[in-house]
C-alpha cells in the first residue's frame, strides 16, 4: 500500500499531507477528552509497525503488507486504529524507510480514508446489531477495507507523474487476497486472547475488543 517516490508530484503530496492533518486534527479532540485512547493509539501504532515489519513484499507499483488493519480496528476501537496507522507509518519512516517519509501523508490516507467508511458502513451496523463476531462478518470487514486500500493505491497512481499499466495495479490488488484470507483468522485469535484475559484491569485499559 505505499506509494514509492516519484509517483506523485509535490503539489499533490502537499495537498495530502494538508488533508492528513485536518482528518487527523479533527479526530484529536476525542482524544484529548479521553486520555486512554491515547494509550491505545500509542500500543496500536506499537502492534501496526511489528505487523508491517513482519511481512511485505514489493508487488508491482507498490508493496503487500501484512497490515492488521482488522485486529487492530476490532480490538482497539476506530480511534486508536486510525492513529495507530499514522504513528506506525511514521515510526516506520523515521527508523526502516526513510524514502517512505516523502509519503507519509499519502500513505496515511489509503489506510485512514477505508478505515472511516468501514467504520461508518458494516462497522457501524454491527455495533448497532450488537452481532457477535465471526469469521465471516471478519472477512466482509477485511474485504471491503482492502477493496478500499487497494483503490486508493489506484487513485494515487492514476493522478500520478508515471504512467502505471492497469495490469501492474490488478496485481498489486489481486496479491491482497491472500491477506483477506488470512486475516480473519488472525483477528479471532487475537480477540479470544483479549477476551480471556478481560479480567485484568490493565487488558480493559489497553484494549476494547468488540464482542465476540
Amino acid at each position: 500500500m505505499h506509494i514509492e517516490p516519484g509517483y506523485v508530484a509535490s503539489a499533490k503530496i502537499l495537498a495530502a499531507n494538508i488533508a492528513t492533518v485536518a482528518l487527523l486534527g479533527s479526530q484529536s479532540v476525542h482524544l484529548l477528552k479521553r486520555p486512554q485512547l491515547i494509550v491505545r493509539s500509542l500500543i496500536a501504532g506499537v502492534f501496526f509497525t511489528l505487523f508491517m515489519q513482519a511481512f511485505h513484499l514489493p508487488v508491482g507499483p507498490s508493496e503487500l503488507h501484512f497490515l492488521g488493519a482488522m485486529p487492530l480496528y476490532l480490538a482497539f476501537g476506530l480511534l486508536p486504529a486510525l492513529f495507530g496507522f499514522a504513528l506506525g507509518l511514521l515510526a516506520q519512516g523515521l527508523i526502516f524507510e526513510p524514502t517512505d517519509l516523502v509519503h507519509l501523508g499519502v500513505n496515511t490516507l489509503s489506510l485512514a480514508v477505508p478505515l472511516m467508511l468501514v467504520h461508518a458502513t458494516l462497522g457501524t451496523r454491527l455495533q448497532a446489531a450488537r452481532a457477535r463476531l465471526d469469521v465471516r462478518s471478519i472477512l466482509k470487514l477485511d474485504a471491503a477495507f482492502y477493496a478500499g486500500v487497494t483503490l486508493m493505491v489506484g487513485f494515487w497512481l492514476a493522478i500520478g507523474e508515471v504512467a502505471t499499466p492497469l495490469a501492474a495495479w490488478l496485481a498489486f490488488a489481486s496479491s491482497y487476497a491472500a491477506i483477506v484470507l488470512v486475516e480473519p483468522v488472525f483477528t479471532l485469535l487475537v480477540l479470544h486472547a483479549i477476551v480471556r484475559r478481560q479480567h485484568s484491569a490493565a487488558v480493559r485499559f489497553c484494549f476494547q475488543p468488540q464482542a465476540l
